[in-house]
């Protein structure tokens, strides 16, 4: 068991060493040579697989919200039977106005 724990853990940072190799460019930033308000989320996707909260934190703010957005809303909006619009919307609110100030920042 703890040998195939061990392979399995090597494959996963072998993946995560060439991820770069495979990220999308963004087409925004091609085309007006600015940076969109996602630029950023891949890389510190990335770096949030790889355990580094910090440096996720520093490419783009919004990766965890963004991320708790999603895994909160799409089982309460698909598999609820109860209505928590409210609960969905502030989350949309909180994580869009994160998105609005880092990108803000990053512009500035």
């Amino acid at each position: 068991m703890l040998v195939l724990n061990i392979y399995l853990l090597s494959a996963w940072s072998f993946l995560l060493d060439q991820a770069d190799n495979f990220f999308l460019p963004c087409p925004f930033k091609a085309l007006t040579r600015v940076d969109c308000p996602g630029c950023g989320f891949q890389r510190s996707f990335v770096a949030l697989l790889r355990g580094d909260l910090h440096e996720s934190f520093h490419l783009y703010p919004a990766t965890i919200p963004l991320l708790l957005t999603f895994i909160v809303a799409v089982p309460v909006n698909y598999f609820s039977k109860k209505d928590h619009a409210i609960l969905i919307k502030t989350m949309y609110l909180i994580t869009g106005a994160i998105v609005l100030v880092s990108y803000l920042f990053k512009m500035c």
